[in-house]
């Protein structure tokens, strides 16, 4: 097994269960780990053999666009899609994070880790 990691994937989503979280917005970030059988790539060198990081960038990128109330969820989704999308994956391991989030005391962030084998 190997392992491909997309570290402190950043974007402005709307997730959120006051109402001005999903109007305003929040900055967030994602940590995204799969694992997958790197050998076939390793001796080939041909991008057809491997997970294309750019596409589990996209899938990141779009399921953090559609508004959800809780990380949890949002994660689930992002899981899902992967499984679905690129039959490889093994394992995922994801964290969400809220910068900033409106909690009522100074922390820098919230972030919910997910852990998910392909079944």
């Amino acid at each position: 097994m190997g392992i491909i990691r997309l570290k402190n994937i950043r974007t402005f989503s709307y997730h959120g269960c006051l109402p001005e979280e999903t109007k305003i917005g929040s900055e967030y970030t994602v940590d995204l780990e799969i694992k997958t059988d790197l050998r076939k790539s390793a001796e080939s060198d041909a991008l057809a053999d491997t997970v294309d990081y750019v596409l589990l960038n996209r899938i990141v990128v779009e399921e953090m666009r559609i508004p959800s109330k809780l990380l949890e969820h949002v994660a689930h989704r992002i899981i899902v899609r992967v499984f679905g999308e690129i039959p490889e994956v093994s394992c995922i391991t994801l964290g969400v994070s809220k910068i900033n989030p409106p909690i009522g005391g100074d922390v820098e962030m919230v972030t919910i880790v997910m852990e998910e084998y392909r079944s």
